[in-house]
């Protein structure tokens, strides 16, 4: 039987600490720092610069599980698994990996999907045609905002924020204060838009840094949620797939619906959404459909309290 770790749960713990912490704090700053190893003068939705950080941090992205590796070594932690596995790279439940996730999040979108859908001017037919039709997809993977909003940041951030913090974290904090934590480093990430705002003069200081704090809040209650759709399923393609589509449907338009002319359907549909959403939470992200979560080995690492609040979420 393979070893799972090299010393007991407790041993040296602050000095674990420290070390997930800091590789954590290292990788965050290595993928926002890659956003600015070319200056520019051109703002951030310029092609030439996405291309630019398209390199960059595909490259930081390739490199990241270098962090994790190095810190088993310094650590001494030993998963009874595959780095790739621990990262979310595998096979076992993959199918349901991907739809169940989705839909989840789709239900919490219920609201502004009705409002999107109610505000469109292509009934369903006319949508089915466009999905289906190549031309549509082409112009889609050659439009370089597109690509950066809904398949580079997707799966660079997730796999760098969550596929490689998370089983840093674990050890030390446990599962569930993993899914708060990560998070932070998650939307301490997204200050640098409030240099790029600042540079170009895209607004006054002080609503620039409301939009800035506004963000960080979003960015770490989604990263939370995410992250907690990692450990439930073990796979990376369930928040990399609820990351895309949350970036095509954007934050909720609360104040637009509040003053929609179909106003009280679409409120009902916004509580029916969150409603259903809390209530198939757990069902839906059951780590039965998900087979072996290996994320899961390293929460014996810590102390008896944390690995005992660990079970119900590996479980």
């Amino acid at each position: 039987m393979s070893e799972e770790v090299r010393a007991g749960p407790g041993e040296s713990s602050s000095g674990l600490c420290w070390a997930s912490l800091l590789s954590c704090f290292s990788l965050a700053c290595s993928y926002v720092g890659s956003l600015y190893v070319w200056k520019s003068h051109l703002p951030r939705d310029h092609p030439a610069v996405i291309k630019r950080r398209f390199t960059s941090v595909l490259i930081v992205s390739c490199m990241s599980p270098i962090f994790i590796w190095v810190w088993k070594e310094v650590t001494g932690v030993k998963p009874g698994t595959s780095l790739l596995a621990l990262m979310g790279f595998r096979l076992e439940g993959i199918l349901p990996a991907m739809l169940l996730p989705l839909l989840l999040t789709m239900v919490l979108f219920l609201g502004p999907l009705i409002q999107m859908s109610m505000d469109c001017p292509w009934d369903l037919v006319d949508g089915l045609k466009v999905a289906f039709d190549p031309q549509f997809w082409v112009l889609c993977l050659t439009d370089m905002r597109w690509l950066r909003n809904q398949v580079i940041a997707p799966l660079t951030e997730e796999l760098v924020f969550r596929a490689c913090m998370l089983p840093m974290l674990v050890p030390c904090t446990g599962l569930g204060p993993a899914i708060f934590t990560c998070p932070l480093f998650f939307g301490v990430a997204h200050f640098h838009h409030v240099i790029e705002q600042l540079r170009f003069r895209q607004g006054s200081t002080a609503s620039i840094f409301l939009s800035a704090v506004f963000q960080f809040s979003y960015t770490a209650v989604f990263g939370a949620y995410t992250a907690f759709i990692f450990i439930r399923t073990g796979h990376l393609v369930g928040p990399v797939l609820c990351h895309s589509f949350c970036n095509y449907v954007g934050f909720p338009a609360v104040g637009a619906a509040l003053e929609h002319p179909q106003r009280l359907l679409v409120v009902f549909c916004y509580v029916l959404g969150v409603v259903l959403f809390l209530l198939l939470l757990h069902p839906m992200t059951d780590p039965a459909f998900f087979g072996h979560l290996p994320i899961c080995t390293l929460s014996r690492w810590t102390s008896a309290a944390n690995s005992i609040s660990s079970l119900s979420l590996c479980s």
